[in-house]
């Protein structure tokens, strides 16, 4: 993923594909590939909307491999084949946004990384936040309010399992000593997206994605540090960061008294 980090993702079965565009093509076995090509022939679609926010796709292919019901994730988002689970395909699109958010992964994630795991709200956090964007490129705002709202709730769901860990509760995590399994959480996914959202509210939108696109292009195949993203909100739109009460939201438990509830 950067200098320092490189990985290598291997898949072997009874596959099969198809091509659903140029370049993006479906993997599956043999009984699933029709119904995955079918239900994931958004990719293509999703992938332009994608590059015409976050800029150009730096990967060259974006190829789908339908996993097996062990799989036990939604989406694993490997650069050039991300796995998606096969629950997925309901037969109506109407899981996509799945996709959406293992596709948001090659800007957000893949493209930039997060140096290590005490700031991996970086990775998730913003691709919670692109994976909206495209939603709601694609589908209205309304939707995109909704996953916004439903995302909410998880967190809310988080801060209460969290109550005796309230450090956990922090953007930035301080993870010595710490069960990887205690500190995973909704968390960095969506108190990061709020995050997120509260400087685009701040900034406006214009702005703010001048801000996004130049994260992107200073850190591309690299690895980030929440010290480098404040730095560059300071540099970039001075006292942003004061009045959202940036530090707040990074190093203290729960949500700042100043958030904005998500309204479908």
């Amino acid at each position: 993923r950067c200098a320092r980090h490189r990985q290598v993702v291997l898949a072997v079965g009874d596959l099969v594909s198809r091509d659903v565009s140029a370049r993006c093509r479906v993997w599956a076995e043999p009984a699933q590939i029709e119904a995955a090509a079918w239900e994931l022939g958004v990719v293509e679609e999703q992938l332009r909307t994608a590059e015409s926010l976050f800029g150009p796709y730096d990967w060259e292919r974006c190829d789908l491999l339908v996993m097996p019901p062990s799989f036990p994730y939604g989406g694993m988002e490997n650069p050039r084949l991300t796995f998606l689970t096969p629950s997925l395909l309901a037969g109506d699109r109407s899981l996509v946004s799945v996709l959406a958010h293992e596709l948001a992964h090659s800007w957000t994630g893949n493209l930039v990384t997060n140096a290590n795991a005490e700031h991996f709200w970086l990775n998730e956090g913003f691709t919670v936040f692109a994976e909206r964007r495209i939603v709601e490129a694609l589908e209205g705002d309304e939707l995109g309010a909704l996953h916004a709202a439903l995302g909410y709730e998880r967190l809310k769901q988080a801060f209460a399992q969290l109550e005796d860990h309230p450090d956990l509760t922090h953007l930035r995590t301080h993870l010595a000593g710490v069960d990887p399994d205690e500190a995973f959480s909704a968390v960095p996914y969506e108190k990061g997206y709020l995050f997120l959202k509260a400087l685009e509210a701040e900034a406006g939108k214009e702005r703010f994605d001048a801000l996004l696109a130049t994260w992107l292009r200073d850190h591309r195949f690299g690895a980030a540090t929440t010290d480098d993203f404040l730095a560059l909100v300071e540099r970039s739109l001075p006292g942003l960061l004061g009045r959202v009460d940036a530090k707040a939201w990074v190093d203290g438990p729960g949500l700042p008294a100043s958030y904005r509830e998500p309204r479908s």
